[in-house]
């Protein structure tokens, strides 16, 4: 049975969907193309009508799960996306929470594509940021940026740390509470 052209875009959409989820949870290599391919309830052979590779797919899917993060960030002031984002909810989120923090430790080792849809990501982020933060007519060029890239870093990290440690561990708790006093503070005294 044929399928028309915008149910076959639709069915490409829903498996970048499914499969940006599963990635971030289990990252790009704790799945195979046959297990995204069930889990978005298609067939593995469908695989290649839709994508080129898996690292096709891996570079479509986080390039739409950056965007789904810029998108939720934007409604946010910076002290927000702090709250938000170095929190125990974002922690324990794995396949609905940030990109950045569930995967870029494995972009590190994939193709040029996948960094590539990383470090675009990570600029519109930063960007973004940048255009919240309050800067004085003195200010020095780029502080905005600066500031956004040390915030972004810490709260990455802040997440990518917590995660290693136990689910119930007191310093995964730890590591939230101090990362998010810390960035908090240095928005206070950067004013």
């Amino acid at each position: 049975m044929r399928v028309s052209k915008a149910q076959a875009q639709a069915n490409r959409e829903h498996i970048v969907q499914t499969a940006s989820a599963i990635f971030r949870e289990r990252g790009f290599d704790g799945v195979g193309v046959a297990d995204l391919m069930a889990a978005a309830g298609f067939t593995h052979g469908g695989f290649y009508k839709h994508f080129g590779s898996k690292a096709d797919l891996m570079a479509e899917a986080s390039a739409n799960s950056l965007t789904q993060s810029l998108i939720s960030a934007e409604a946010l002031s910076i002290q927000d996306f702090i709250d938000v984002y170095v929190s125990r909810d974002h922690r324990d989120g794995r396949a609905t929470g940030c990109t950045m923090a569930a995967l870029c430790g494995d972009a590190a080792r994939q193709s040029g594509d996948l960094k590539s849809a990383f470090a675009e990501g990570i600029e519109r982020m930063l960007q973004m940021l940048g255009e919240k933060y309050p800067t004085g007519p003195d200010a020095p060029a780029g502080e905005a940026r600066e500031k956004m890239i040390d915030l972004l870093a810490r709260a990455v990290g802040a997440i990518v740390l917590s995660r290693a440690c136990p689910d119930d561990s007191a310093l995964a708790d730890e590591i939230l509470a101090v990362c998010h006093a810390e960035m908090t503070a240095s928005l206070s005294t950067s004013k």
